[in-house]
């Protein structure tokens, strides 16, 4: 990635709560010598503990016309109560509030709840017993007919609105709890949530869950899950939502941190069942006694409720189903948001298709999101454009690393970015590692292991060779990988290889490391090319070890020796990976005298050993690769059942493969390049599994096994192998074999049993210069489609024999066309 620094804003980007339409959630309407000193200085005193912003008029002393700051806070209100006492009609101010309330009732939708304080409704709807009188008295006083008749009018229609009458309850405060519970039922929880100090790239994710929701357009409940790993946004996402949307519902609760909270020393599962009740419905005094209980009630209260609920950071199933059980827990229109680290939970709870993925940040955005935190503007200081850089790669496109390295970094000089920034490279960060390694704390004993063995061994290798292998060290690995993308530990691309974000590579390489951080020989994986030197020259390795992976650098030393007892005591290895430079080789010392029977990967190419340890049997082995070696002698020691791939190209010493009938599960045979191989066994015809056999350029190649039975074999190359006179004879009918390459031998002629190939489709025999005679049935495979017979100088021409599908043969000197049919 690369950027300029130049012009930029210095203008700190906000995440600024939705404004709030309403000023007040509640004005108060009642008249002041019936009720100012009781009933309403405890209604006003109840609403304001509940957290309701009210509105009251306290001046005393009132004039004749309504002021216009009281008509503004009447318009600005959510909820109007009026408080109907005896005297209230006598109060042209409370009449003319009254009048105003109403309009704005028609006009701004606000909800009135009338409070009928020692009358009787039937009273102010006609106007007749205590309240008629008071009316009856201002209207001698006024003596305006038309004036009198919108009140007239006000008040019956206010008589008419469905309110609390004081007369029903047994005393006061029984009265003023329902009118405070009636009053937090109808306002929405609008109480918003700090997001982030900086904003970057937030709204993208708004839109795209927002479209998830339908809010406005579909009236069914639904839960939505957004699903990521560690520090990748997915909180900071769904905040950012509850605040856009919240005023939209009768309730709302963002339940946070919920694999925290549901711990038995945080209150468990029964707090956040209250806490969900309590937010919803604001009443505070919800109490819920056990899980079950938690249950019933949120069906119960909330069933008719449309209601927005979100649920961060679940981990389990239990946490869902006791939290938010089905969709008909929620009345319509109800949405649930859901976050977490494992995407099999969503799944599992039904939320269908409505799962949303958090992904890296772009390279813009990270930019952005880091210079806010290490320079308090949207582009780097000049002179730490490179330093800056090099603080992205490591970050990763990770919100949390980008906020946690750019704070860190900031007001810190050159030198200190860099030492910083080269110490990132073995040890994470504190704050990262921590929040990253909760996912690894939740797998179980096995996951763990694959985890680990993906990070420092098997980062970017395909899923189904890393399985074979894990599978057999008895870790459950299909099952285990599903798992560990599900829960965005890692990724499989479209080529079904196996990645993890690099800093989660750095997390699972750190927990290795801290199983013993001052000796590298005690620790079970080994990958940095300074510990394996120092456990290698030293001979410090230990029976802790399982795996080791060998990459060292190119320097000026291009031969490094080690000794026989050099894996002596590493009895669990099942790891032995080798990566060397082009220019480096790693050499044995008078050969080796052990190697771990655990041994699952022997991937050591250049590999200087001549012959196998004598204790080495490797039954356990899967990978066996030492191609371009010394290897001179294989003997009987690979009789591994579990063995599949056998690499040994390249191998210029070796002579001969002897017998691998044990080795039943072998799928690979590579062999390229053995310019001494003269003799392959028998067995190898017979290997049921095997998928490639490759022998390109074994000029010394002259006994192979006398016949084939191998019914999966995908790939057959005998090119440039010129010493080799036969062909064997097919004993079984191989439907998987397209196209076999036998440029350059002397073979003389092909067994008619050619035809048992029934896949072939190209037959390539370019510069085979003994060859005499096809076998006329070779033309009854009907799949075939080219045989390509050129520069054979002593091939018996025949024409151009057709067969049975059309297929012909170009001939032996073609035409400048040389299209070979």
């Amino acid at each position: 990635m690369a950027f300029q620094s130049g012009a930029s804003s210095s203008s700190s980007p906000s995440s600024s709560p939705p404004i709030r339409s309403c000023n007040h959630d509640v004005f108060l309407s009642f008249r002041g010598e019936d009720v100012r000193n009781n009933f309403i200085s405890h209604l006003y005193k109840a609403l304001d503990e509940r957290g309701i912003n009210t509105y009251i008029d306290n001046n005393l002393e009132r004039g004749e016309e309504i002021s216009p700051a009281l008509f503004k806070a009447i318009e600005e209100s959510m909820i109007s109560i009026i408080v109907l006492s005896k005297n209230y009609a006598e109060s042209r101010w409370c009449l003319d509030e009254l009048l105003k309330i109403l309009d704005c009732k028609e006009t701004k939708k606000q909800i009135v709840l009338p409070i009928f304080f020692q009358v009787d409704p039937s009273e102010v709807r006609h106007q007749n017993g205590i309240c008629g009188k008071s009316f009856d008295k201002l209207g001698d006083k006024l003596k305006d007919n038309a004036k009198m008749l919108k009140w007239k009018e006000a008040l019956e229609k206010v008589a008419h609105i469905s309110g609390f009458s004081s007369a029903k309850f047994g005393n006061e405060s029984e009265c003023i709890e329902k009118i405070v519970q009636e009053v937090s039922s109808k306002l929405p929880n609008r109480t918003c949530l700090h997001v982030v100090n900086y904003p970057i790239g937030l709204e993208s994710h708004v839109e795209d869950i927002n479209m998830l929701l339908c809010i406005e357009f579909i009236n069914e409940t639904r839960m939505i899950g957004i699903f990521g790993t560690g520090g990748i946004g997915k909180t900071t996402i769904a905040k950012e939502v509850y605040n856009c949307i919240a005023d939209k519902f009768e309730g709302s609760c963002f339940l946070a941190n919920v694999r925290e909270n549901s711990k038995p020393d945080k209150g468990g599962l029964v707090k956040l069942q209250k806490k969900i009740l309590s937010n919803i419905l604001r009443d505070p005094k919800v109490e819920v006694d056990d899980v079950d209980r938690g249950i019933n009630m949120i069906q119960e209260k909330l069933c008719c409720k449309k209601v927005l609920l979100v649920l961060d950071d679940i981990d389990c199933l239990d946490q869902l189903e006791k939290l938010s059980g089905r969709s008909d827990w929620f009345g319509l229109g109800s949405r649930i948001i859901i976050t977490t680290r494992d995407k099999h939970i969503l799944v599992q709870h039904d939320v269908g298709n409505w799962i949303y993925p958090m992904n890296e940040m772009d390279a813009k955005d990270a930019l952005k999101l880091f210079s806010w935190h290490a320079f308090k503007r949207d582009q780097p200081d000049n002179d730490f454009v490179e330093l800056t850089e090099l603080a992205l790669q490591y970050a990763g496109g990770l919100p949390l690393a980008l906020t946690v390295v750019g704070s860190n970094l900031r007001g810190r000089d050159i030198p200190f970015w860099r030492s910083e920034l080269e110490k990132y490279q073995r040890i994470p960060h504190k704050k990262i590692y921590e929040i990253l390694k909760i996912s690894f704390d939740g797998l179980d004993d096995f996951e763990k292991n694959i985890f680990l063995d993906i990070a420092c061994f098997f980062k970017g290798d395909e899923r189904e060779y890393v399985t074979k292998i894990l599978d057999s060290c008895g870790f459950f690995a299909y099952a285990g990988i599903k798992n560990l993308n599900d829960k965005c530990l890692i990724t499989i691309d479209e080529h079904d290889r196996l990645w993890m974000h690099d800093l989660l590579e750095d997390m699972g390489k750190e927990i290795v490391r801290q199983e013993s951080p001052k000796e590298p020989g005690k620790r079970s994986r080994l990958w940095f090319y300074k510990d394996v030197f120092e456990v290698l020259e030293k001979n410090k390795g230990t029976e802790q070890i399982e795996g080791i992976l060998i990459n060292l650098p190119w320097d000026d030393n291009n031969m490094i020796c080690l000794g026989s007892e050099v894996f002596a005591k590493m009895e669990r290895l099942r790891i032995l990976i080798v990566k060397m430079d082009g220019e480096i080789y790693l050499s044995i010392k008078s050969g080796l005298n052990y190697l771990s029977n655990e041994l699952r990967v022997l991937d050591w190419p250049e590999c200087s050993l001549e012959l196998l340890p004598s204790s080495f049997h490797g039954e356990k082995l899967i990978v066996f690769n030492i191609g371009g070696g010394n290897i001179r002698d294989l003997g009987t020691r690979l009789q591994s059942r579990n063995l599949t791939s056998i690499d040994l190209s390249d191998s210029e010493y070796l002579t001969n493969i002897l017998d691998l009938s044990r080795c039943s599960n072998l799928e690979k045979l590579i062999l390229r390049r053995c310019e001494s191989l003269v003799e392959i066994h028998d067995s190898v015809g017979f290997l049921n599994k095997l998928v490639e056999l490759d022998f390109t350029y074994c000029s010394s190649l002259k006994k192979l096994p006398r016949s084939f039975k191998l019914r999966s074999l995908k790939l057959l190359d005998f090119k440039g192998c010129t010493s080799l006179e036969y062909f064997p004879e097919i004993k079984c009918e191989m439907e998987h074999l397209k196209c076999v390459w036998l440029e350059s031998t002397v073979i003389q002629e092909l067994p008619s049993s050619i035809t048992y190939l029934i896949g072939l489709e190209e037959l390539y025999l370019e510069g085979c210069k003994s060859l005499v005679r096809l076998p006329i049935n070779i033309f009854q495979l009907k799949r075939l489609k080219n045989v390509s017979v050129q520069n054979c100088p002593n091939f018996e021409y025949f024409g151009k024999e057709v067969g049975h599908n059309g297929q012909s043969m170009p001939c032996t000197q073609p035409p400048k066309s040389n299209n070979p049919v």
